[in-house]
């Protein structure tokens, strides 16, 4: 079939038929198509698709359905529609735009007596689905670019750092737009040493060993979610979390897993919380100097479920609001 032109005006039928545009997300496995599109498909009199690699082709033929390979303008294509008859036409590669922009130019130009246009989605995305998305773009640039094909755990560790202070400053400022960037910088990370980890030679593992771990993790944690546990107040939830970590991770101290390398209010926070979990009895150390006092005021802030550390921040937030009104003549 001809590139669209502007030939003389269509003979307009008496029934000019019906377009069915069947698209499909590329993110669900080949083959699984709605119900509604199948029976386009079935009730078709013709089935046209400009793509003869397209991943929809072998099992709509195996399914009995007569693909012609063909790419038709605007014009033929409601030609071919003529009489009543309807044409699904399977859009794929750069070949969409053109044919949707000319049917809406006969159909805007008045002269054409159109088909009925129907825009069927034989497949939808699940929640999630983009980050099927996220796989394949880290895959390619792990194996394209030359900065992240040589990056390691060690050398990315401290963009981890730096990225979860910025997602926290911008759920601290309330920006939605910041907040969204900064959860997709984080995810990052977490695909990026995915990535890394599948080219370990003693013990690879990939993203959905990862997504595994915490899926597992999640339902073992929430027996009143997916078991027969009841848990009817946070606080009863967060006995249940802590029940089943504590049996999980076989601890020799309640210190076990405190990363001593995370800021020093949050590490006393931690340590008096787990303290205070445990039932433990163990009194602050006294010393002289700051240390020992900031040490005391965190443990004081964890006990009435105060994050130290978030509201350190705060204050100084207001300390550097003060100091740029000061600073205004």
């Amino acid at each position: 079939m001809n590139a669209e032109s502007p030939a003389e005006p269509l003979e307009q039928p008496a029934d000019p038929g019906r377009v069915v545009l069947l698209t499909a997300s590329h993110r669900v496995a080949p083959g699984l198509l709605s119900w509604p599109a199948w029976q386009a498909l079935h009730g078709a009199d013709r089935v046209l698709c400009a793509d003869e690699h397209h991943p929809q082709l072998p099992y709509l033929r195996e399914a009995g359905v007569a693909v012609e390979h063909a790419r038709p303008d605007a014009r033929e294509l409601v030609e071919a529609c003529a009489g009543g008859r309807t044409v699904v036409v399977l859009p794929g590669g750069e070949g969409d735009r053109p044919l949707t922009d000319g049917l809406a130019r006969l159909a805007g130009s008045g002269r054409v007596t159109m088909p009925d246009l129907e825009l069927l989605p034989g497949s939808y995305d699940l929640p999630g689905a983009r980050l099927l998305d996220l796989v394949q773009v880290m895959d390619r640039i792990r194996r394209e670019c030359p900065w992240s094909s040589r990056q390691t755990h060690k050398g990315l560790a401290k963009y981890g750092i730096e990225e979860s202070y910025e997602l926290v400053e911008a759920i601290e400022d309330g920006d939605r737009d910041e907040l969204r960037e900064e959860l997709g910088d984080v995810l990052l990370q977490v695909v990026f040493h995915a990535r890394i980890a599948e080219e370990d030679e003693e013990a690879p593992f990939s993203v959905d060993d990862v997504a595994g771990t915490i899926v597992e993790k999640l339902i073992h944690r929430h027996p009143h979610v997916f078991g027969d546990a009841k848990a009817e107040t946070p606080e009863e939830v967060k006995e249940h979390w802590l029940r089943t970590k504590a049996i999980e991770k076989q601890r020799d101290s309640v210190t076990d897993g405190v990363p001593l390398g995370q800021p020093g209010l949050a590490l006393a926070a931690k340590l008096a919380g787990r303290v205070r979990t445990a039932g433990l009895d163990v009194p602050l150390p006294r010393g002289e100097g700051i240390g020992y006092e900031l040490l005391s005021l965190a443990a004081e802030a964890e006990a009435t479920g105060t994050d130290p550390e978030a509201a350190l921040r705060a204050a100084a937030r207001a300390y550097r609001d003060a100091i740029l009104a000061a600073e205004r003549p």
